[in-house]
């Protein structure tokens, strides 16, 4: 993964989300590939029974778009996900990024590919209890690092995990810890965390299964000025229709295959 370049590397301009600017409005897509699957296949064991869950998807997914990939309960919406974040293989089939190969990666590198250029964030947060908020920002910067080479860009990494915190409206929460959070602010949470190293890509599983509407409302605003203003791409897995216009464009799976984009 020599030839993809560190996003650390391009500075970026400081985001800040203004109140009257909606979050709503589609931005044309880039004409770059920027992600892409081709004849992916997936399947789950249960018992000696193999459970299909992909069937051959193709997916084109451009710079700087928003895209939501829609269906009913498994139909493999995550599983696609997670194929296209590399936590999990295809049985067949690929998966490219910038033009480069990633499914068959090994686990180091797929797991630096993730930590450089990929954002993540669930449905159930996955903080971390023990630390605190602006901590749980932090951990990729902890990960990324040596102990050494994090201690000395630790006021580095600190103001940003702050700015980020700023930016999505907790900043006040900074030291307290998940289980003094709303599900709300634990979503906010996440979504800084997954911004800290600057990713080129952000992949959401159902970033708002777990909220109210008025809520999700709030984190879709988020997401859509994140794609808008940073022209970060986003891809959102949700089964929520209202949610899923609130993007660029939509694919639906039924049965693992897709329907129409």
């Amino acid at each position: 993964m020599s030839s993809i370049s560190d996003p650390r590397q391009t500075s970026r301009p400081a985001l800040r989300l203004s109140e009257g600017t909606s979050a709503l409005a589609a931005q044309p897509r880039s004409s770059k590939v920027q992600m892409a699957t081709r004849q992916l296949f997936k399947s789950y064991q249960k018992g000696s029974f193999g459970i299909p869950v992909l069937q051959g998807i193709d997916l084109d997914i451009y710079e700087g778009e928003f895209l939501a990939i829609v269906g009913s309960s498994g139909c493999g919406k995550s599983t696609l996900l997670h194929l296209l974040g590399t936590l999990d293989r295809p049985d067949a089939g690929e998966v490219h990024f910038d033009g480069h190969r990633i499914d068959n990666l090994p686990n180091a590198s797929r797991d630096l590919l993730r930590n450089k250029h990929f954002g993540m964030i669930f449905q159930f947060y996955h903080l971390l209890p023990e630390l605190t908020a602006l901590e749980n920002v932090l951990a990729p910067a902890l990960i990324t690092e040596s102990t050494l080479g994090y201690w000395f860009r630790r006021g580095e990494h600190r103001r940003r995990a702050g700015e980020l915190l700023e930016l999505v409206g907790i900043s006040h929460r900074a030291k307290h810890k998940p289980r003094e959070l709303s599900g709300g602010e634990m979503q906010r949470a996440a979504i800084a965390r997954a911004l800290l190293n600057k990713p080129r890509v952000l992949l959401a599983d159902e970033p708002t299964g777990n909220l109210d509407r008025s809520t999700g409302k709030q984190i879709m605003k988020i997401l859509g000025e994140l794609n808008q203003r940073e022209k970060l791409t986003i891809v959102m897995v949700t089964h929520d229709p209202w949610i899923a216009e609130q993007a660029d464009r939509t694919v639906k799976l039924v049965e693992g295959r897709i329907q129409g984009s």
